[in-house]
């Protein structure tokens, strides 16, 4: 069997304040394989978005190893983590973060051209028309609804083709129906290219959806139901 493609050993996470240490992630180990799809749950504080960000290499863990697609993060300098998640890992966030002074074709790009890619404007144009997005392509992010700003957010994560998603409350800013069509296009994007899908979501419906439930409190793991058959159809 290989390796799995996320593994964290004993983790922890210790940030500093001025009450003194806080600790956000407490012991915690955990194994995803290659291909499934996972949705950390728990309540606010739980240190759901901490893992997250563990596993993106965006917060360093205090002690513990994080291996992601089979490499340790912790001896990486920032410039190789930076580099690193550009190859490997696509992250969706709850805001969706795109530059407001680009259009829709320009956030997609931008991985690509960062990464010196001569296709990036076509993989981009490509990328939006399979999201749904081909005739706006060129509003800029304050012309287009929640909806279509996720639809972005998500293309541009995934213009690279990479092996993890990593998505932090997709649906968080969304009515209930752009919510479900943001899932719809997830999962199906997730599935065609056959990627690792990692979700922190308070929607227990969107859990349900995941090969598995990893469930969390006090920044530790206290329940992971493990593969089991996934409800990935979403009914309209």
């Amino acid at each position: 069997m290989s390796d799995p493609i996320i593994q964290l050993d004993d983790v922890h996470l210790t940030l500093t304040s001025r009450a003194g240490p806080v600790h956000i992630l407490r012991g915690v180990s955990l194994a995803i394989p290659e291909g499934q799809s996972a949705a950390i749950v728990g309540p606010s504080g739980s240190g759901k978005t901490s893992l997250l960000m563990v596993i993106a290499g965006l917060e360093r863990a205090s002690c513990g190893e994080v291996r992601v697609s089979g490499r340790p993060l912790g001896p990486m300098s920032e410039d190789g983590l930076a580099v690193f998640r550009g190859a490997d890992i696509g992250i969706v966030f709850q805001s969706f973060h795109l530059v407001p002074t680009m259009t829709a074709l320009e956030n997609v790009a931008l991985p690509l051209e960062l990464a010196g890619d001569g296709t990036a404007v076509v993989a981009a144009r490509e990328l939006l028309e399979e999201v749904g997005l081909g005739a706006r392509m060129d509003h800029f992010p304050a012309e287009l609804s929640g909806g279509e700003q996720q639809r972005v957010a998500i293309a541009r994560a995934l213009v690279r083709k990479p092996r993890i998603i990593l998505a932090d409350e997709p649906t968080g800013n969304l009515d209930g129906r752009t919510g479900r069509q943001i899932i719809e296009l997830l999962f199906g994007l997730r599935q065609s290219r056959n990627a690792t899908l990692v979700i922190v979501t308070h929607d227990d419906r969107l859990a349900t959806m995941t090969d598995r439930v990893i469930r969390m409190a006090d920044g530790a793991i206290v329940a992971d139901d493990g593969v089991r058959v996934s409800a990935r159809r979403v009914s309209s």
